[in-house]
């Protein structure tokens, strides 16, 4: 991720790019996207009134994919470790898109709109590759996959229900991992990436620039850019693909075989199946586990990890320091025999060895809105 400066632009740029160049946004590419970094608040001050009241992300980079028809259950069945049928109506769900390795091709949200059709939320970086994957499929299973025209927003924080009902929205019937199409070409669901309540909706560009308008009118409100939504996201646990899992990480080693159902781990025919049976019955060999550093130094990805005697013991993927936590956070795999919390361990950092251990996650509770 590079720094930038306000009206720079690389790569693809965001349907509300000017609103973001008027909030005084710096920019960076992120995936091939020119994305607000931060605003004027700074790093710290957004990720804390995220924690404290509400933060609004630009998540345009990121690609909403309506799956429709008959098959569209079954499509999702074999392409994903999820019983799509299973899944009633406005119910979401986390899965993934596996290779046949059963390595990460990118992790997913799932949605269930009606009885043949299903909304998919896929990652910036991976976006052109999933609708390729889910097309090249679809005609053997009479589902038509269409990728969305949509600006995408994010608002996160324990005021987001409020604010979002002042704006004219009712939510109160949607609850944690549900969404629903509240008007014609909207979508919204009642989830995140920063471990707060909170909300993200899909909506015609014009319809986005009114509602922008009066989220950005109330006073609870702040524009969240990149970097804190980076720091949110790891204080909560939550990986990000292309770093923390990838396609070469299965779903046990990245402790995510929750989101596989016991009866698909044991008789699915989703692809990649067969081997994620394999790893299962074998024993993930490393883990990818919360690392809580000593001190005030944050330990960055790619720092490699050390046990007492001086021995290679995984890696960091993500690491920073966690405003609410008080202190630096990361993650990271180490062998599975040293994956136990409070497990003590030495980074490299710049050739300093600095110590940490093994942490539980998330480092902050999840305050998701269950009902």
């Amino acid at each position: 991720m590079a720094d930038g400066t306000a009206g720079t632009s690389t790569g693809k740029t965001l349907p509300l790019h000017d609103l973001h160049e008027a909030a005084g946004a710096r920019f960076g590419d992120f995936a091939g996207w020119s994305m607000p970094l931060t605003y004027p608040l700074g790093v710290m001050k957004e990720h804390l009134h995220t924690r404290e009241h509400v933060g609004l992300f630009d998540i345009s980079h990121m690609q909403l994919i309506e799956l429709s028809g008959p098959g569209a259950a079954a499509l999702l069945a074999h392409t994903c470790p999820l019983d799509a049928s299973g899944l009633e109506p406005s119910q979401s769900k986390l899965t993934f898109f596996l290779n046949e390795d059963a390595g990460i091709l990118d992790d997913l949200i799932v949605t269930r709109i009606s009885e043949d059709c299903f909304m998919v939320v896929a990652n910036a970086g991976n976006a052109a590759a999933d609708v390729k994957h889910l097309s090249a499929l679809a005609a053997d299973f009479d589902c038509a996959v269409a990728p969305l025209e949509r600006v995408f927003l994010a608002l996160q924080g324990p005021e987001a229900a409020r604010v979002l009902e002042d704006a004219g929205m009712a939510v109160g019937g949607l609850t944690f991992m549900h969404g629903t199409e509240p008007r014609t070409d909207w979508f919204m669901s009642r989830s995140g990436y920063t471990g707060e309540d909170g909300f993200e909706i899909g909506l015609p560009q014009a319809d986005a620039r009114s509602l922008v308008e009066k989220l950005t009118a109330d006073p609870r409100v702040q524009w969240i850019g990149l970097a804190a939504r980076d720091s949110l996201r790891l204080e909560a646990g939550l990986c990000l693909h292309g770093q923390d899992i990838t396609p070469e990480t299965d779903p046990l080693s990245a402790s995510l075989i929750w989101a596989v159902p016991k009866e698909l781990r044991a008789s699915g025919t989703f692809v990649g199946a067969e081997a994620l049976r394999a790893i299962i019955a074998k024993g993930a060999t490393r883990r990818r586990v919360g690392l809580k550093p000593e001190g005030r130094q944050p330990v960055r990805a790619g720092a490699a990890l050390f046990d007492a005697d001086g021995n290679p013991a995984g890696t960091v993927t993500s690491g920073g320091f966690g405003p609410s936590a008080g202190h630096p956070v990361a993650m990271g795999y180490v062998p599975s025999a040293l994956a136990q919390a409070g497990t003590r361990l030495f980074a490299d950092v710049r050739g300093t060895n600095v110590p940490v251990t093994v942490h539980a996650l998330p480092f902050i509770p999840h305050r998701y809105h269950k009902g």
